[in-house]
């Protein structure tokens, strides 16, 4: 008696419509995804160029300015490699510096020995310590700053003195230059200096960019103390310093956590304590697990079908047929008279099983302790030929 079954196999190779049905949803989000961002891409691409971009409209960006300055015959330049903002110094020139920081100490000194006997006016916007002390020599960053945002000017210099009070809350600097003015103080530190400089240069040192920003130069007298500081020339040269500079090149190289504020490490060091606290809090089962009851009763062929299911999703075929095959020893061993300690020695199982059947020893070893399925559908064939086998020794 032959043990094949004769059960034709089950294809379980999703078909292309089946394919298309579920994954159709996210393709469609894909696409409405892509085409959003295309459209708002085109749609701002000419508007937006970047915080502090006097081309830029957005609230961080400083076109309103721009056009008041140009309302007032102060012609704007925007320039984003060292040289080029080195070849604009000059006396009729005012050189905006957005974001010192970003130069390198080598960019910093060549910028500053071309600002410093230009004969113009140098606004550096927010330096930090690690290029307050090259652009602008004898002044210091103090690493706490401002408290509030609003401040009042309490200084002699005529600019600050007819904005009145303006957002300058930001950087506080000190100096021990003895002319320097010293506006707008927070807890006795500037947030605003201006350095006199060879002839009628000077340089000015901004402790936030939000009189610049499109969004606040309405508030306060942020308008006022911007006109003035870069409108005192008859040229403006907006500098952005862009990573892409090739002056950079082969300078010294500074590190991650250099670019990082100090606040930064801090707060990433009490986000991990934080998480560390949240695990133990949560893990309140530091002892052997503990068996609970279900709170309801699932039934047999639902287990055996999510089991299934997880077995499919993992191709675990391997360990789906082991399965398979060692439920099936352990039920056929009682029925040809084999103890069940001994249901998965093939010595012992198959001549029980060939004497009871008659059959073939060697497609029995196979089907019970042959080769993991190659595929699924050679997973399926055999969960078909075990059925078949287990209801021929059941036969009376």
């Amino acid at each position: 008696m032959t043990t094949e079954a004769t059960l034709p196999p089950t294809s379980v190779t999703p078909t292309a419509r089946q394919v298309w049905t579920r994954t159709r949803g996210i393709a469609l989000a894909a696409v409405l995804l892509v085409a959003a961002a295309v459209t708002i891409a085109v749609i701002r691409s000419d508007a937006r160029h970047g915080t502090l971009d006097p081309r830029s409209v957005d609230g961080l960006g400083s076109r309103a300015v721009a056009e008041l300055l140009a309302e007032r015959g102060v012609s704007t330049r925007v320039v984003t490699t060292l040289d080029e903002a080195r070849a604009a110094a000059g006396p009729d020139t005012t050189l905006l510096v957005a974001v010192p920081d970003l130069l390198t100490h080598r960019q910093q000194t060549r910028l500053h020995s071309a600002t410093a006997a230009s004969g113009g006016r140098t606004v550096l916007v927010a330096p930090g310590s690690w290029s307050v002390g090259r652009l602008a020599p004898d002044v210091t960053a103090d690493p706490v700053t401002s408290i509030d945002s609003t401040l009042a000017p309490d200084c002699a210099l005529p600019a600050a003195q007819r904005a009145g009070a303006a957002d300058t809350g930001g950087i506080r600097y000190s100096t021990i230059h003895l002319e320097a003015d010293a506006c707008y103080p927070s807890e006795r530190l500037a947030t605003l200096l201006r350095i006199p400089a060879t002839g009628d240069g000077d340089t000015v040192v901004l402790g936030a960019p939000d009189i610049l920003y499109n969004d606040r130069l309405d508030e306060q007298g942020n308008a006022s103390l911007a006109l003035q500081l870069l409108g005192s020339r008859p040229h403006l040269v907006w500098y952005l310093p862009s990573l892409s500079d090739t002056s950079a090149t082969g300078d010294d190289e500074r590190s991650f956590f250099d670019l990082l504020p100090p606040g930064w490490k801090w707060g990433t060091l009490q986000l991990f304590v934080a998480a560390a606290l949240a695990a133990l809090w949560r893990a309140r089962r530091l002892g052997p697990l503990v068996p609970e009851k279900l709170p309801v009763a699932i039934r047999a062929s639902e287990t055996v079908e999510g089991r299934a299911r997880l077995y499919r999703k993992a191709n675990a075929r391997e360990r789906a047929a082991t399965a398979l095959r060692s439920t099936t020893r352990t039920r056929l061993a009682p029925l040809v008279g084999v103890p069940v300690t001994q249901a998965h020695a093939p010595e012992a199982l198959l001549p029980a099983l060939s004497a009871h059947l008659r059959g073939d020893g060697q497609s029995l070893h196979t089907l019970l302790f042959g080769p993991p399925p190659s595929d699924d559908a050679a997973l399926v064939l055999l969960a078909d030929q075990l059925d078949a086998l287990e209801r021929e020794v059941r036969r009376p």
